[in-house]
């Protein structure tokens, strides 16, 4: 008599528990974001800066098609600095912020998606080490403002820090909302300075570029004083 293991009923079980397990969607997930990474590589999307928008498109539907690019992008660790700045230097800075924060918004919902669906029940395990366990305490305790302080002073990899939002037990309303507000001032700078690209001394740019100064410095300051912090606790 066969054990209910080897039956074809207690294969497919096994099968599929292995292929559902933790490790698997985990190795999976990396999988996808390599291929994703590959794949930006090959295409190198800064050279919108250059090259422009195909000129095919224009008005509203390319408005749309460049939020969806943006957000895919960004789940594949293209730097928002430089599709802000390609935001802002082919629709303008009211549009290129519109088109930018939307882009923003699809982008961290997808990776939060991911990380939460694919790689959260397998790394939630291996968070032992002090440092770790405080981040992660700190996420999922006060998500919203540690979300809003995170997107206010960039300095983080937006990408990697989805990642880590959805491993922790942060939930959907406050990591998007706090996004969606934390990430207007700076994006507005990055399009603002794409738009007055071609004017480096107009007062535009050059306070945009100013606020992106200051803010970065003041994101080094709060990592600074975070790092302290996490190593004290």
């Amino acid at each position: 008599m066969l054990e209910p293991a080897a039956t074809p009923d207690g294969l497919a079980a096994r099968c599929t528990r292995v292929l559902f397990s933790p490790w698997a969607r985990l190795g999976l997930l990396l999988l996808l974001l390599a291929c994703a990474a590959a794949a930006m590589l090959l295409w190198q999307p800064q050279r919108l800066l250059a090259d422009g928008w195909p000129p095919q498109m224009s008005g509203p539907t390319a408005l749309v098609v460049f939020a969806v690019a943006y957000g895919v992008l960004t789940t594949a660790f293209v730097p928002r600095p430089v599709l802000n700045l390609a935001a802002g230097a082919l629709f303008g800075s009211q549009a290129g912020l519109a088109t930018s924060l939307a882009g923003t918004v699809l982008g961290s919902a997808l990776a939060f998606g991911l990380g939460r669906l694919l790689g959260q029940d397998a790394l939630r395990p291996l968070l032992r080490a002090r440092w770790l366990t405080a981040a992660d305490r700190q996420l999922s305790d006060h998500g919203f403002r540690s979300m809003l302080a995170i997107r206010l002073f960039p300095g983080l990899p937006f990408c990697a820090t989805n990642y880590c939002a959805a491993v922790s037990r942060m939930g959907w309303l406050p990591f998007l909302l706090a996004t969606t507000l934390g990430s207007v001032p700076n994006t507005a700078a990055y399009a603002i300075a794409g738009a007055r690209a071609s004017a480096p001394t107009s007062p535009a740019f050059l306070i945009a570029t100013g606020f992106i100064v200051v803010s970065g410095l003041a994101a080094l300051i709060v990592a600074w004083c975070k790092r302290k912090s996490l190593r004290g606790t």
